[in-house]
Formats: C-alpha cells, structure tokens, sequence
C-alpha cells in the first residue's frame, strides 16, 4: 500500500466521522491512489488529476466533473498535510448546468437492449445485463441501487425487491409485476446452474461470481448501445443506462393521464416508488416528454371549461 493510499484511508475515516457514507468516493479515489501508483507519482497534481478523470474519453464531461470534485476534496486534505500536493481549481471541467433531456425508450427499443445483451459473451454474463435492463426498466429503480441488491433482497413469495441504503440513507420495497418476478426467478435459476457458489452475496453477478461494479456496468450498457444500434432523439441526448428509469417514470405518467387518474394526487406515490427525498423531483418529469405536456394541458383545458 502506498503513502497515498494511506491517506485516503485517513481522508475517508475522518468524513464517515462527520456522517458521510464515502461508498462512491471509495471506490473512485481508490481507482485514483492505484492509478498515481501505477505512474509512480507520490504527490497529487492538478496534471493527473485532470488526466485520471477525463478518462474513459467518451464519457459524459458530467461524469469527469464528479470525479474531479471527488479528487478536489481529498487534494484539499492532502494539501493542509503537504502543501505541495496540488488542488484542482473548482470549475476546471465545464459540464453546463442544464440537465440533460432524458431518452425516453420504446418499447422496442427495450427489446432492442436485451437482444443486444442476451448476444454478450459468456451465459452468465448475457443473463445478468438482460436481468439488469429488465430490472432498471420495469421498476426505475437507480443502478447503484440495482447493483446493491442481495439475493435475500428478493422476497421470492411475496414477489417485492427491498431496496437498502439508498441514495438518501432510506429503504423502501417495491412489489413487482408477476412477469418481473418470474424474470428474477429465472435468473436465479441460470445463475444457479452456471455459478452454484457465488463470491458475493449481490442478486446479480459477474462472471467470475463477484458483484457488478458501476464503472463496468456503464462500459457494458455502451456496448450494448451500439449491438441495439438506437437512434438517439437529439445530437445532445444520446440514450443512456440512467434513462431507463426516466423511461418508467414517464410511461408510469402517461398512462395515469390516458386512464383520467388524478396525476397529482398520485406523485407522492411515485415519488416513493422512486426514492426521490421530496415530490419535488418527480414533478420535474411532467415536462420530460413532449406527450406529457400535450396531455398536461388537456386535462388543465378540460378542467377550465368544466369548473365542477
């Protein structure tokens, strides 16, 4: 282990003291210390830090700005201990502050994802992403929460997956569709049969029996994306991994508003379904398909002219 290794030990010990869970930060700043090591670099520059986290070059500068502000914090501890480790200058990687408009999938394009992951190499592996896209598509459940499952996760009887440790530090559970369940119970049955004793206790598993790691989970999905070969709405909003659970959310609302549910009324239920800490975030996918809007402002119409 190196001396910079050391230090985060002691950078991670010291913010899980203030309350903070560091799982992500972890798992990223370790990859970071390896990588420094690997270079044979002993003191942290804003050079490598910059270079580490643009890496992989096809990667949403979203995603090298959340990496770079997790290196920032730990530079910023390294640096009152040696002030010659470097700190990254916040805002360093421009990234936009508008959110990015979500790729609302088709039913076929679901489809087109899980035939492109079913063609992965090895049957476990097929199995896994197929199990994963299913999963993410048919709860909108977030995919760190997905990768967290354990097998005692699944409640097989009463057909409901508990969700633990959120990203809001809450459990919920959500019951699922008898199609979902019987889709997890067959899953089980090919893990069972190519992998009778699994490394790890997590639902879904690699090949070599371990638990699914986020950074390979979105290199996957990528590949995937281009077996599918999906057309993307926008030059700017290419589909993604995430968008499966914007895809729930939307269709969920769509078809409240085509049944003459009373949408508002519902989206504290959604809400939870989702895990979002406040309603507020769920409101925000009323504008995420023109369709919603369109049929938002029917229903609004049809309320101004019947004032009952």
């Amino acid at each position: 282990m190196s001396e910079l290794h050391r230090w985060l030990q002691a950078y991670l010990a010291v913010r899980r003291a203030m309350g903070f869970k560091m799982e992500r930060h972890e798992k990223l700043l370790t990859q970071f210390a390896d990588y420094l090591a690997e270079h044979r670099v002993s003191t942290l520059t804003i050079e490598h830090a910059l270079a580490w986290a643009t890496s992989p070059s096809s990667a949403d500068p979203r995603w090298w700005a959340a990496r770079l502000s997790m290196v920032r914090g730990f530079a910023v501890h390294l640096h009152a201990l040696d002030p010659a480790h470097q700190v990254p200058p916040s805002g360093l990687i421009r990234h936009g502050s508008r959110r990015t408009v979500p790729h609302i999938y088709t039913s076929y394009e679901i489809g087109s994802l899980i035939r492109a992951a079913g063609q992965l190499s090895f049957p476990l592996r097929a199995g896994t992403y197929q199990t994963l896209i299913r999963l993410l598509a048919c709860t909108g459940m977030r995919v760190g929460e997905a990768i967290r499952l354990d097998r005692e996760d699944l409640d097989d009887k009463l057909g409901v997956l508990t969700v633990r440790g959120t990203k809001f530090g809450k459990s919920r559970q959500l019951p699922l569709h008898p199609t979902a369940a019987a889709g997890l119970e067959e899953y089980l049955r090919l893990r069972g049969r190519l992998l009778p004793q699994p490394h790890t206790s997590a639902l879904l598993l690699s090949t070599r029996g371990s638990r699914l790691r986020y950074e390979r989970v979105w290199d996957t999905f990528h590949r995937i994306l281009g077996q599918a070969e999906l057309t993307p709405r926008s030059p700017t909003s290419p589909p993604r991994i995430h968008d499966l659970r914007h895809t729930f959310a939307v269709t969920t609302l769509l078809d409240w508003y085509r049944d003459g549910v009373d949408v508002q009324a519902m989206l504290p239920r959604l809400a939870t379904y989702l895990g979002h800490a406040d309603p507020k975030h769920t409101y925000w996918y009323l504008s995420a398909a023109p369709e919603l809007l369109a049929l938002a402002a029917d229903r609004l119409d049809s309320h101004q002219k019947d004032p009952r």
